[in-house]
């Protein structure tokens, strides 16, 4: 992988509760807020020149814009949420290039899987404690924030254990 443990653990403690809070948030309202997406770019701002050092970093940071270009148009042709659009965006530069391939792959099992889950809670008796979600009656519209955030997590958490 191109990203290192030690980049990996500079950012677990501030995506940990990020990527949760956006996931609860997501499913809970069917919005990824401006703020929970600043504070995502705050966060690699933040502590990317220790996870990656100088050079690296700047580098990494020639992501965000790229994929809020690529994810804005997207949003204007209606393929994506604009919320979504946003985060993809934000959180660009703590992905390595060189991983590309693990990250895909990352993302499709955590589409799944999300979508394993939300409709287990979806259709039964599980979601009593939190019935009032928008996201149980947004008929085919689906909380990506959940599955967005957790590819993430995942990717550093890989990172951090395995290297």
């Amino acid at each position: 992988m191109g990203i290192t443990a030690q980049a990996a653990y500079w950012f677990l403690p501030a995506v940990i509760p990020l990527a949760l809070f956006i996931s609860w948030n997501d499913m809970r309202e069917m919005k990824i807020t401006n703020k929970s997406v600043l504070v995502v770019m705050i966060a690699y701002g933040v502590l990317g020149p220790f996870a990656f050092g100088w050079q690296m970093y700047l580098w990494q940071w020639l992501h965000f814009p790229i994929a809020l270009v690529v994810c804005i148009a997207m949003w204007r042709l209606r393929l994506m949420g604009g919320g979504d659009a946003k985060l993809i965006a934000a959180m660009a530069p703590f992905f390595v290039m060189a991983d590309i391939e693990v990250i895909l792959r990352l993302f499709a099992a955590s589409l799944i899987a999300a979508l394993i889950v939300h409709s287990l809670f979806r259709f039964t008796p599980l979601k009593r404690p939190v019935q009032d979600w928008k996201s149980w009656h947004a008929g085919w519209y689906f909380p990506k924030g959940f599955p967005l955030s957790m590819t993430l997590l995942l990717y550093l958490v890989f990172a951090a254990v395995y290297l």
